[in-house]
């Protein structure tokens, strides 16, 4: 089975709104099957199968005083009718989906051909269907309501251990939702508790309420669902469904939070943006006479606005540039000396605020004092290109140090004769070349690398992980390229004594 994209899917759940009627239910598909296709957005609707004749007790079917089972009974259809239903909804540009409350539901499911399941809140629990349901080999969606954290974790631990490809959502089951009862920080916390795993939001709020589809959006909820059907004269529609006039309102809701909030990635900012921030900026003026080649140090220049076109902004200015011409009292800086050479300090400074970034968003502790080590094998000014950042833990018998490289960061070919190691890819992508073989671990994974073993490693986004090995000792890297093992290691290393020694340097 090929992963199932679940991000931007929108769920239109029929359940029993067919109220048993095929011509009704006809006309809710396709005119959902309108609301979808005019919204632009990838949409799936979906049934609920339960077989009455097993499913309720016997004793209990035709009692009319036992939640759920008159309208179960009376609203049936069969599976010829379903069949014809998963046809229209294939016409209409949708996938087909459905919650089975029972075993012989997923049977007829996968004799239908229809493409996803849905858990119910309620089965979340209910171990002998989800047995079934995960032999299935299909996406799979279960929702969250009324399930304690443990529970959760144990619904997650059941479909890993099974290597069952399913999203989470969001849900309240109480119908309809009350605003105070919505509980949607709840999608904060399952995206940093299963950060791999997609999470959405299904959803029972009044129906003419956008208000919680934009929240859920903005918390990064990324799929979603809802009952919906049709009002007529003969069948009335519940109080927690929407129809298609009000999915419409809602979707739209949706594509606009999604243009509000913008890429998930920080970009560039716009023309315009920089436009209005230049305007606000100091520029670089002379305060005495520069000579070309002449250090601009801070007795000699002052900062103030209107900032200049092709000016040096005062925030780019740092001890040591170099002044590209002559320059008279007053006269404003210009921007091409920004490409002086930085002097290593700054270089470093730069790099180690990379890093911080990079530990912040994996959300990665270091000791303030842990020592750290820029691996430079063709000088700093190449280390971001070839180079890593090592950061040293302990050191006894045991090792351990934690290994950062910056996006598009290699790390050359080596080997050592007495240290044993093995890596374990904490954050980011990493490939890691074991003698000519290509290995890329996923998040967890580890790898062995044994004495005498050549091994080098690359990273297109940027890579955090972990190092144990038996004891480190400074002489123990061979390089295949000779230039780096001419080199004295002090000439290719820059050891910084502790992260706080960058930030004083810089206050």
């Amino acid at each position: 089975m090929q992963d199932f994209d679940f991000n931007g899917l929108f769920t239109y759940d029929l359940a029993n709104n067919h109220q048993g009627d095929m011509e009704h239910a006809l006309n809710i598909i396709k005119a959902f099957g309108d609301v979808n296709r005019d919204a632009g957005v990838r949409g799936a609707l979906k049934f609920q199968f339960r077989q009455l004749d097993t499913f309720i007790h016997p004793d209990y079917k035709k009692k009319k005083d036992v939640k759920h089972i008159p309208r179960f009974m009376e609203t049936a259809l069969t599976k010829k009718d379903y069949a014809k239903l998963t046809k229209t909804i294939v016409d209409s540009g949708m996938y087909t989906m459905c919650t089975p409350f029972d075993e012989e539901s997923v049977d007829i499911i996968q004799e239908l051909g229809i493409e996803i399941v849905k858990v119910a809140s309620c089965s979340a629990l209910d171990r002998p269907l989800l047995e079934r349901i995960a032999e299935t080999n299909q996406p799979i969606v279960a929702s969250t309501a009324g399930l304690s954290m443990t529970q959760i974790d144990r619904l997650v631990s059941f479909f890993e251990t099974r290597n069952v490809h399913f999203a989470l959502m969001h849900c309240v089951a109480v119908y309809p939702t009350p605003s105070d009862k919505l509980n949607l920080n709840q999608i904060d916390l399952l995206k940093e508790r299963f950060p791999g795993i997609p999470i959405g939001f299904s959803t029972h709020e009044d129906p003419d309420d956008c208000n919680p589809i934009m929240i859920a959006c903005a918390k990064g909820a990324t799929m979603f669902e809802r009952h919906v059907g049709m009002n007529t004269k003969k069948h009335k529609l519940n109080t927690y469904s929407s129809d298609p006039e009000q999915t419409a309102k809602w979707l739209a809701a949706y594509n606009e939070t999604m243009k509000s909030c913008g890429g998930e990635n920080r970009s560039p900012a716009s023309p315009e943006e920089i436009a209005s921030l230049r305007s606000l900026m100091r520029g670089v003026y002379v305060k005495k006479q520069i000579k070309k080649d002449q250090k601009i140090t801070r007795d000699k220049v002052y900062f103030a606005m209107p900032l200049q076109d092709g000016q040096l902004v005062s925030g780019d200015w740092f001890e040591g540039m170099k002044a590209d011409k002559d320059y008279g009292a007053n006269k404003p800086i210009g921007e091409v000396v920004a490409s002086s050479p930085l002097p290593a300090e700054e270089i470093i400074y730069r790099i180690m605020l990379q890093v911080k970034g990079m530990l912040n968003e994996a959300r990665i502790e270091i000791g303030r004092e842990s020592s750290v080590e820029l691996s430079h094998h063709y000088g700093l000014e190449h280390f971001r290109e070839f180079g890593a950042i090592i950061i040293d833990v302990i050191n006894r018998e045991y090792c351990k140090k934690l290994i950062i490289q910056l996006p598009r960061q290699k790390h050359p070919y080596h080997y050592h004769k007495v240290k044993e190691e093995t890596f374990q890819l904490l954050h980011g992508d990493l490939e890691v070349e074991l003698d000519g073989n290509r290995i890329k671990p996923l998040p967890g994974d580890t790898i062995l690398v044994k004495p005498g073993e050549w091994h080098k490693f690359h990273t297109l986004g940027g890579a955090i992980f972990e190092e144990i090995s038996t004891t480190h000792y400074n002489d123990d890297s061979f390089y295949e390229d000779e230039r780096i093992a001419r080199l004295p290691r002090e000439t290719r290393k820059t050891v910084i004594p502790n992260l706080s020694a960058v930030e004083k340097k810089q206050a």
